[in-house]
Protein backbone atom coordinates (compact mmCIF):
# COMPACT_ATOMS: atom_id res chain seq x y z
CA UNK A 1 0.00 0.00 0.00
CA UNK A 2 1.35 3.51 -0.60
CA UNK A 3 0.50 5.96 1.90
CA UNK A 4 1.57 9.87 2.23
CA UNK A 5 2.95 10.85 5.26
CA UNK A 6 2.39 14.56 6.18
CA UNK A 7 4.24 16.86 8.73
CA UNK A 8 2.62 20.51 8.60
CA UNK A 9 4.63 23.15 10.05
CA UNK A 10 3.72 26.76 10.82
CA UNK A 11 5.60 27.66 7.67
CA UNK A 12 7.14 24.25 6.11
CA UNK A 13 4.76 21.11 5.06
CA UNK A 14 7.30 17.45 4.50
CA UNK A 15 5.85 14.92 3.02
CA UNK A 16 6.98 11.26 1.80
CA UNK A 17 5.58 8.75 -0.08
CA UNK A 18 6.12 5.51 1.36
CA UNK A 19 5.42 1.34 -0.03
CA UNK A 20 4.23 0.28 3.22
CA UNK A 21 4.54 -3.77 1.93
CA UNK A 22 8.41 -3.45 1.85
CA UNK A 23 9.06 -0.48 4.06
CA UNK A 24 10.83 1.85 0.53
CA UNK A 25 10.65 5.08 0.41
CA UNK A 26 9.62 6.03 -3.02
CA UNK A 27 9.91 9.88 -2.42
CA UNK A 28 10.48 12.73 -0.24
CA UNK A 29 9.21 16.39 0.00
CA UNK A 30 9.84 19.26 1.88
CA UNK A 31 8.01 22.55 1.08
CA UNK A 32 9.68 25.60 3.24
CA UNK A 33 9.11 29.53 3.51
CA UNK A 34 5.44 28.65 2.54
CA UNK A 35 3.92 32.33 3.39
CA UNK A 36 6.94 34.04 2.26
CA UNK A 37 8.97 35.59 -0.22
CA UNK A 38 11.37 33.16 -1.89
CA UNK A 39 9.63 29.82 -1.12
CA UNK A 40 10.98 26.55 -2.69
CA UNK A 41 10.49 22.72 -2.63
CA UNK A 42 13.23 20.34 -1.86
CA UNK A 43 12.14 16.88 -3.47
CA UNK A 44 14.20 13.68 -3.75
CA UNK A 45 14.05 10.26 -5.66
CA UNK A 46 17.08 8.81 -6.58
CA UNK A 47 17.94 12.56 -7.86
CA UNK A 48 17.60 15.59 -5.71
CA UNK A 49 15.81 18.57 -7.10
CA UNK A 50 15.35 22.02 -5.56
CA UNK A 51 11.60 23.19 -7.45
CA UNK A 52 11.37 27.10 -6.56
CA UNK A 53 7.88 27.93 -6.21
CA UNK A 54 5.59 30.52 -4.81
CA UNK A 55 3.70 28.59 -1.97
CA UNK A 56 1.42 31.44 -0.29
CA UNK A 57 -0.50 29.14 1.56
CA UNK A 58 0.00 25.84 2.65
CA UNK A 59 -2.51 24.48 0.35
CA UNK A 60 -0.95 25.81 -2.47
CA UNK A 61 2.19 23.64 -1.26
CA UNK A 62 0.42 20.59 -1.02
CA UNK A 63 -0.79 20.94 -4.56
CA UNK A 64 2.61 21.28 -5.85
CA UNK A 65 3.66 17.85 -3.63
CA UNK A 66 0.87 16.22 -5.44
CA UNK A 67 1.88 17.51 -8.90
CA UNK A 68 5.22 16.42 -8.32
CA UNK A 69 4.83 13.27 -7.24
CA UNK A 70 2.73 12.78 -10.55
CA UNK A 71 5.27 14.55 -12.47
CA UNK A 72 5.81 12.94 -16.01
CA UNK A 73 9.54 14.02 -15.88
CA UNK A 74 10.38 13.34 -12.30
CA UNK A 75 6.89 12.20 -10.84
CA UNK A 76 6.85 8.89 -9.13
CA UNK A 77 3.40 7.73 -9.57
CA UNK A 78 0.95 7.99 -12.33
CA UNK A 79 -2.08 8.75 -10.66
CA UNK A 80 -3.25 9.90 -7.32
CA UNK A 81 -5.51 7.06 -7.24
CA UNK A 82 -2.50 4.91 -6.25
CA UNK A 83 -2.45 6.68 -3.11
CA UNK A 84 -4.23 4.84 -0.65
CA UNK A 85 -3.99 6.62 2.60
CA UNK A 86 -2.49 9.89 4.21
CA UNK A 87 -1.24 9.56 7.37
CA UNK A 88 -0.33 12.82 9.82
CA UNK A 89 1.87 13.55 12.80
CA UNK A 90 0.69 14.63 15.41
CA UNK A 91 1.77 16.60 18.46
CA UNK A 92 -0.06 16.73 21.23
CA UNK A 93 -4.09 16.50 22.00
CA UNK A 94 -4.34 15.53 25.25
CA UNK A 95 -5.20 12.22 27.31
CA UNK A 96 -8.49 11.64 25.27
CA UNK A 97 -6.09 10.71 21.97
CA UNK A 98 -4.01 7.90 22.92
CA UNK A 99 -3.87 6.04 20.10
CA UNK A 100 -3.91 6.17 16.18
CA UNK A 101 -6.88 6.94 14.61
CA UNK A 102 -8.67 7.51 11.41
CA UNK A 103 -9.78 11.09 11.02
CA UNK A 104 -13.63 11.36 9.92
CA UNK A 105 -14.98 14.76 9.99
CA UNK A 106 -16.36 14.41 14.01
CA UNK A 107 -12.76 13.18 14.72
CA UNK A 108 -11.76 16.69 13.17
CA UNK A 109 -13.90 18.76 14.82
CA UNK A 110 -13.39 17.47 18.02
CA UNK A 111 -9.68 17.26 17.68
CA UNK A 112 -9.96 21.47 17.51
CA UNK A 113 -10.86 21.39 20.99
CA UNK A 114 -7.38 20.44 21.97
CA UNK A 115 -5.30 22.75 20.47
CA UNK A 116 -4.06 24.55 23.02
CA UNK A 117 -2.13 21.32 24.52
CA UNK A 118 0.58 22.43 22.13
CA UNK A 119 -0.12 25.47 20.21
CA UNK A 120 2.43 26.30 18.22
CA UNK A 121 1.97 22.50 16.71
CA UNK A 122 -1.31 21.83 16.72
CA UNK A 123 -3.11 24.48 13.88
CA UNK A 124 -0.47 23.52 11.50
CA UNK A 125 -1.29 19.45 12.11
CA UNK A 126 -5.10 20.26 11.48
CA UNK A 127 -4.54 22.56 8.54
CA UNK A 128 -2.84 19.59 6.77
CA UNK A 129 -5.60 17.15 7.78
CA UNK A 130 -8.42 19.88 6.34
CA UNK A 131 -6.45 20.21 3.39
CA UNK A 132 -5.86 16.83 2.56
CA UNK A 133 -9.49 16.03 2.99
CA UNK A 134 -10.81 18.96 0.65
CA UNK A 135 -8.36 17.96 -1.91
CA UNK A 136 -8.13 14.39 -1.73
CA UNK A 137 -12.03 13.57 -0.26
CA UNK A 138 -12.03 10.01 -1.28
CA UNK A 139 -8.84 9.19 0.42
CA UNK A 140 -8.85 8.07 4.26
CA UNK A 141 -6.66 10.23 6.61
CA UNK A 142 -4.75 8.78 10.02
CA UNK A 143 -3.65 10.93 12.72
CA UNK A 144 -0.84 9.51 14.92
CA UNK A 145 0.08 11.03 17.85
CA UNK A 146 3.56 11.69 19.50
CA UNK A 147 2.05 11.48 22.93
CA UNK A 148 0.66 7.64 22.85
CA UNK A 149 3.63 6.21 23.38
CA UNK A 150 4.02 7.89 26.58
CA UNK A 151 0.04 6.70 27.44
CA UNK A 152 1.67 3.69 29.57
CA UNK A 153 3.51 6.21 32.11
CA UNK A 154 1.72 5.62 36.10
CA UNK A 155 0.12 8.66 37.68
CA UNK A 156 3.09 9.19 39.87
CA UNK A 157 5.22 9.89 37.00
CA UNK A 158 3.27 11.74 34.95
CA UNK A 159 1.46 14.05 37.71
CA UNK A 160 2.35 17.46 38.68
CA UNK A 161 2.64 18.23 42.62
CA UNK A 162 -0.17 21.20 41.75
CA UNK A 163 -4.11 21.50 43.10
CA UNK A 164 -5.40 18.46 41.79
CA UNK A 165 -8.30 19.62 40.23
CA UNK A 166 -5.90 21.31 37.38
CA UNK A 167 -5.46 17.71 35.96
CA UNK A 168 -8.82 16.68 36.95
CA UNK A 169 -10.83 19.62 35.26
CA UNK A 170 -8.21 20.75 33.01
CA UNK A 171 -5.75 17.47 32.30
CA UNK A 172 -2.63 19.86 33.33
CA UNK A 173 0.34 16.70 33.29
CA UNK A 174 3.09 15.28 31.61
CA UNK A 175 2.79 14.46 28.21
CA UNK A 176 5.93 14.17 26.43
CA UNK A 177 7.02 14.32 23.21
CA UNK A 178 9.25 12.34 20.32
CA UNK A 179 6.88 9.41 21.28
CA UNK A 180 6.79 7.93 17.59
CA UNK A 181 10.46 8.16 17.56
CA UNK A 182 11.15 6.26 21.15
CA UNK A 183 7.96 3.86 20.03
CA UNK A 184 10.38 3.01 16.82
CA UNK A 185 13.04 2.63 19.00
CA UNK A 186 11.46 0.13 21.48
CA UNK A 187 10.46 -1.70 18.31
CA UNK A 188 13.97 -2.06 17.09
CA UNK A 189 15.27 -3.24 20.03
CA UNK A 190 12.99 -5.83 19.91
CA UNK A 191 14.32 -7.21 16.41
CA UNK A 192 17.49 -6.74 17.57
CA UNK A 193 17.32 -8.35 21.58
CA UNK A 194 14.30 -10.38 21.40
CA UNK A 195 11.08 -9.98 23.38
CA UNK A 196 11.30 -6.74 25.82
CA UNK A 197 9.77 -8.60 28.64
CA UNK A 198 12.52 -7.77 31.53
CA UNK A 199 14.61 -5.41 29.64
CA UNK A 200 15.20 -1.88 30.79
CA UNK A 201 15.95 0.64 28.17
CA UNK A 202 16.92 4.43 27.65
CA UNK A 203 15.88 5.69 24.39
CA UNK A 204 17.70 8.89 23.97
CA UNK A 205 16.45 11.19 20.76
CA UNK A 206 18.86 13.92 20.90
CA UNK A 207 18.24 17.08 17.85
CA UNK A 208 17.64 20.17 18.01
CA UNK A 209 14.55 19.63 20.47
CA UNK A 210 15.58 16.66 22.47
CA UNK A 211 14.07 14.01 25.05
CA UNK A 212 15.22 10.69 27.18
CA UNK A 213 12.25 7.93 27.36
CA UNK A 214 12.46 5.37 30.01
CA UNK A 215 11.18 1.45 28.61
CA UNK A 216 10.39 -0.65 30.80
CA UNK A 217 9.01 -4.48 29.15
CA UNK A 218 9.16 -2.36 25.94
CA UNK A 219 6.45 0.30 27.56
CA UNK A 220 7.53 3.90 28.87
CA UNK A 221 7.24 4.72 32.09
CA UNK A 222 9.03 8.02 31.73
CA UNK A 223 10.02 10.31 29.75
CA UNK A 224 11.80 14.04 30.30
CA UNK A 225 9.59 16.24 28.08
CA UNK A 226 6.77 17.35 30.06
CA UNK A 227 3.13 19.11 29.54
CA UNK A 228 4.95 21.18 26.61
CA UNK A 229 8.04 19.83 24.38
CA UNK A 230 10.12 22.73 26.72
CA UNK A 231 10.71 20.77 29.64
CA UNK A 232 13.86 18.39 29.93
CA UNK A 233 16.86 18.78 28.46
CA UNK A 234 19.17 21.80 27.04
CA UNK A 235 17.97 21.84 23.60
CA UNK A 236 18.75 23.83 20.32
CA UNK A 237 17.20 26.89 21.35
CA UNK A 238 14.63 25.86 24.12
CA UNK A 239 15.69 26.20 27.85
CA UNK A 240 14.90 22.79 29.05
CA UNK A 241 14.14 22.60 32.63
CA UNK A 242 14.04 25.98 35.12
CA UNK A 243 12.62 27.03 38.15
CA UNK A 244 9.35 28.35 37.09
CA UNK A 245 10.30 31.28 39.46
CA UNK A 246 12.51 32.40 36.76
CA UNK A 247 9.21 33.68 34.51
CA UNK A 248 8.84 36.15 36.87
CA UNK A 249 11.98 37.34 37.24
CA UNK A 250 12.62 37.64 33.13
CA UNK A 251 9.40 38.96 33.05
CA UNK A 252 10.68 42.24 35.45
CA UNK A 253 14.25 42.45 33.85
CA UNK A 254 13.10 42.39 30.36
CA UNK A 255 10.18 43.99 30.32
CA UNK A 256 8.19 40.86 28.85
CA UNK A 257 4.33 39.15 29.01
CA UNK A 258 4.01 35.66 30.18
CA UNK A 259 3.48 34.77 26.23
CA UNK A 260 6.89 36.80 25.27
CA UNK A 261 8.64 34.75 27.69
CA UNK A 262 7.49 31.31 27.08
CA UNK A 263 8.67 32.56 23.42
CA UNK A 264 12.04 33.22 24.92
CA UNK A 265 12.38 30.38 26.93
CA UNK A 266 11.71 28.01 23.36
CA UNK A 267 13.05 30.12 20.97
CA UNK A 268 16.15 31.84 22.16
CA UNK A 269 17.57 29.52 25.10
CA UNK A 270 19.24 26.66 25.10
CA UNK A 271 22.53 26.15 23.55
CA UNK A 272 21.89 29.67 21.48
CA UNK A 273 21.18 31.36 24.36
CA UNK A 274 24.93 30.06 26.23
CA UNK A 275 26.30 30.45 23.04
CA UNK A 276 25.04 33.66 21.93
CA UNK A 277 23.55 31.95 18.74
CA UNK A 278 24.77 28.73 18.10
CA UNK A 279 22.40 26.08 18.51
CA UNK A 280 23.70 23.11 15.69
CA UNK A 281 25.72 20.92 16.96
CA UNK A 282 28.11 20.73 14.23
CA UNK A 283 28.81 24.58 14.96
CA UNK A 284 29.27 23.71 18.76
CA UNK A 285 31.65 21.24 18.25
CA UNK A 286 33.92 23.20 15.83
CA UNK A 287 33.53 26.03 18.46
CA UNK A 288 35.01 24.41 21.84
CA UNK A 289 37.91 26.40 22.11
CA UNK A 290 35.55 29.24 22.95
CA UNK A 291 34.58 29.40 26.77
CA UNK A 292 30.60 29.96 26.69
CA UNK A 293 30.27 27.39 23.58
CA UNK A 294 31.97 25.09 25.92
CA UNK A 295 29.77 25.59 28.38
CA UNK A 296 26.89 25.24 26.30
CA UNK A 297 28.37 21.41 25.27
CA UNK A 298 28.71 20.30 29.22
CA UNK A 299 25.57 21.65 30.17
CA UNK A 300 23.75 19.84 26.99
CA UNK A 301 25.85 16.66 27.81
CA UNK A 302 24.91 17.40 31.84
CA UNK A 303 21.28 17.14 31.25
CA UNK A 304 21.81 14.23 29.00
CA UNK A 305 23.50 12.21 32.31
CA UNK A 306 21.15 13.12 34.68
CA UNK A 307 18.05 11.76 33.15
CA UNK A 308 20.11 8.80 32.12
CA UNK A 309 20.86 8.32 35.74
CA UNK A 310 17.49 9.06 37.21
CA UNK A 311 15.94 6.41 34.94
CA UNK A 312 18.75 3.91 35.81
CA UNK A 313 17.41 4.45 39.35
CA UNK A 314 13.68 4.23 38.40
CA UNK A 315 14.38 1.23 36.49
CA UNK A 316 16.51 -0.41 38.99
CA UNK A 317 19.27 -0.65 36.06
CA UNK A 318 19.32 -0.27 32.65
CA UNK A 319 20.53 -2.81 29.79
CA UNK A 320 20.68 -0.82 26.90
CA UNK A 321 21.36 2.73 26.43
CA UNK A 322 20.35 3.78 22.85
CA UNK A 323 21.16 6.90 20.88
CA UNK A 324 19.07 8.75 18.04
CA UNK A 325 17.87 11.25 15.85
CA UNK A 326 20.16 13.81 14.17
CA UNK A 327 22.41 14.44 17.49
CA UNK A 328 22.25 11.11 18.74
CA UNK A 329 22.78 9.30 15.91
CA UNK A 330 26.25 11.84 14.11
CA UNK A 331 27.49 13.59 16.88
CA UNK A 332 30.16 11.28 18.35
CA UNK A 333 31.38 14.17 21.03
CA UNK A 334 28.60 14.25 22.27
CA UNK A 335 28.18 10.14 22.63
CA UNK A 336 31.27 9.90 24.39
CA UNK A 337 31.20 12.55 26.89
CA UNK A 338 27.46 11.38 28.10
CA UNK A 339 28.81 8.14 28.63
CA UNK A 340 32.04 8.93 29.93
CA UNK A 341 32.57 7.82 33.78
CA UNK A 342 29.25 5.44 34.01
CA UNK A 343 31.74 3.09 35.08
CA UNK A 344 28.90 2.66 37.85
CA UNK A 345 25.98 1.60 35.40
CA UNK A 346 28.80 -0.87 34.15
CA UNK A 347 29.04 1.11 30.63
CA UNK A 348 32.60 -0.03 29.12
CA UNK A 349 32.39 2.62 26.38
CA UNK A 350 34.49 1.77 23.41
CA UNK A 351 35.77 5.48 22.00
CA UNK A 352 37.68 4.27 18.77
CA UNK A 353 34.50 2.15 17.60
CA UNK A 354 32.46 5.30 18.45
CA UNK A 355 34.79 7.84 16.31
CA UNK A 356 34.96 5.12 13.26
CA UNK A 357 32.03 4.06 12.94
CA UNK A 358 29.99 4.88 9.67
CA UNK A 359 27.01 7.04 9.33
CA UNK A 360 23.39 5.76 9.19
CA UNK A 361 23.68 2.14 10.64
CA UNK A 362 22.84 0.17 13.77
CA UNK A 363 26.35 0.49 15.44
CA UNK A 364 27.24 -0.93 19.12
CA UNK A 365 29.40 1.48 21.19
CA UNK A 366 30.07 -0.66 23.98
CA UNK A 367 33.29 -3.69 24.20
CA UNK A 368 32.21 -7.30 24.66
CA UNK A 369 32.07 -7.56 28.01
CA UNK A 370 29.81 -4.39 28.68
CA UNK A 371 27.47 -5.27 31.56
CA UNK A 372 25.25 -2.46 29.61
CA UNK A 373 25.50 -1.80 25.76
CA UNK A 374 24.94 1.78 24.46
CA UNK A 375 23.92 1.27 21.01
CA UNK A 376 22.63 3.93 17.45
CA UNK A 377 19.84 3.22 16.51
CA UNK A 378 18.93 5.86 13.13
CA UNK A 379 15.00 6.78 13.68
CA UNK A 380 12.31 6.81 11.76
CA UNK A 381 9.31 8.38 12.92
CA UNK A 382 7.60 8.28 8.83
CA UNK A 383 7.71 4.75 9.24
CA UNK A 384 5.79 4.19 12.14
CA UNK A 385 3.21 6.79 10.53
CA UNK A 386 3.08 5.02 7.44
CA UNK A 387 2.73 1.63 9.10
CA UNK A 388 -0.48 3.01 11.61
CA UNK A 389 -2.13 4.35 8.67
CA UNK A 390 -1.67 1.31 6.68
CA UNK A 391 -2.67 -1.00 9.30
CA UNK A 392 -5.75 1.21 9.97
CA UNK A 393 -7.01 1.57 6.83
CA UNK A 394 -6.58 -2.20 5.13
Amino acid sequence: MKVLVINSGSSSLKAQLMETSNGKVIAKAYCQRIGLDKSFMEYKTSEKHIIEHNMPTHKQAFQLVLDTLTDKKIGVISSLDEIKAIGHRMVNFGEKYNKSIIVTKDVYEDLKNYIHFAPLHNPAALLGISICMEMMPKIKNVAVFDTAFHSTMPDYAFMYAIPYDLYENNKIRRYGAHGTSHRYIAMKCAELFGDLKGKKIISCHIGSGSSVCAIKDGKCIDTSMGYTPLAGLVMGTRSGDVDPSVLKDIMEIKGLNIGQTIDLLNKQSGLAGITGGLSDLRDIDDNLDKPRVKLAFDMLVYSIKKYIGAYAAAMNGVDYIIFTAGVGENDSLVREAVCKDMEYLGVDFDSEVNNNAPRGTIQEFTKKNSKTKVYRIPTDEEYMIAMDTANLVK
